[in-house]
């Protein structure tokens, strides 16, 4: 083999180790860093997380405890009394709890008040608080937004009492005018016909349904403005591109986002109008006949009608037939909740 001079002119000794043409097997894999090793749990770390786990899920399996253990004591406790009981629990209007040994008591009438005043509430709410909602998101300036927000909110701290004592005392005498006119004039609609007890004092579902509207406002109202401030803004911008208006964006981007959302609060709500009480005692007048689904009747709530009682539970029995009432309450109010969450999903936080 022939010795090739180099540029220098020394002889250049042809590498033995040189790959032959076309073989591959010796060229050299690119030179990959060593993955880090994994750090080391501690057993100190791995002790820490099952504690935290067994905590959490303690915490979370005493709130489903306590629901049930709630139920199954009501449920016990109103055993007794209505198999005692000589009227239909769920047909009877009447509560005659005075003689232990003749109960006769049914929720037909407590639950016509209390569903028609909770329901006639959130219809009047509804849109004042759909409203409220639109306004402080998407037309209020910044500057006015903050503060009425706040003023909403705060709405909702005014004591039950004090809406009961502003109801009876201002609301009723303003709206006993109104009330006569619409029985006069659409009392062949059985909402407006007349009812058990007499409206000039103002003591009727009417006056009630209407301080209920303005107690749940600040909830509905609370949780519609955070569901449309979630509203994607892409949406809201591909609508004022195609030249849509303000309201045009808001019903065709705003409104359908949050309709889940809306629909959650309105229950939340509802909620609340079931069980509220002081308000509705304040408010209602009693009324010795039963009803019937008009506005202008009178009565008793399942609330109002457990607390204007609860200084004379002392026999068993008659205590029973109260608690029975509450357990229908407790379940109405756990389902109308339970469905708002289910119907929310992720809107409602």
């Amino acid at each position: 083999m022939a010795l090739q001079p180099d540029i220098s002119g020394t002889p250049r000794v042809p590498s033995s180790t040189a790959p032959a043409p076309g073989d591959n097997s010796r060229m050299s894999d690119p030179i990959t860093p060593p993955k880090p090793a994994a750090p080391k749990r501690t057993s100190t770390g791995a002790l820490g997380d099952r504690i935290f786990k067994a905590i959490a899920v303690a915490a979370g399996a005493t709130i489903v405890i306590a629901i049930a253990l709630i139920a199954v004591f009501l449920l016990i406790q109103a055993i007794p009394s209505l198999m005692a009981n000589h009227d239909n629990f769920f047909t009877s209007s009447e509560f005659k709890t005075s003689d232990g040994d003749h109960l006769a008591f049914g929720i037909a009438d407590l639950f016509m008040v209390t569903v028609l005043s909770a329901g006639f509430a959130l219809v009047l709410a509804v849109p004042v608080a759909i409203g409220i909602a639109l306004f402080l998101t998407h037309y209020a300036p910044a500057r006015l937004s903050r503060p009425f927000g706040i003023a909403v909110d705060l709405l909702a701290a005014v004591p039950s009492i004090v809406f009961g004592l502003w109801g009876i005392f201002v609301l009723a005498p303003q709206l006993s005018p109104v009330a006569e006119f619409l029985n006069r004039n659409l009392d062949w609609l059985f909402l407006f016909k007349e009812g058990n007890v007499s409206l000039v004092g103002g003591g009727t579902i009417f006056t009630a349904g209407i301080v209920l509207a303005v107690m749940i406002l600040p909830i509905i109202t609370s949780v519609s403005r955070e569901v449309f401030r979630q509203t994607p803004i892409p949406h809201i911008e591909a609508a004022q591109a195609l030249g849509a208006t303000k309201w045009e964006v808001v019903r065709m981007t705003v409104l359908p986002f949050g309709r889940s959302g809306v629909v959650a609060a309105s229950m939340l709500g509802l909620g609340r109008a079931l069980g509220e009480t002081v308000a509705v005692l304040i408010i209602l007048r009693s009324a010795a006949k039963a009803g019937n689904w008009s506005l202008f009747d009178g009565g008793y709530t399942f609330a109002s009608k457990i607390a204007s009682a609860a200084a004379e539970f002392s026999a068993p029995l008659p205590t029973g037939a109260y608690i029975a009432a509450g357990f229908v309450l407790f379940a109405l109010t756990f389902a109308v909740n339970a469905a708002a969450r289910a119907i929310a999903g992720s809107k409602v936080n």
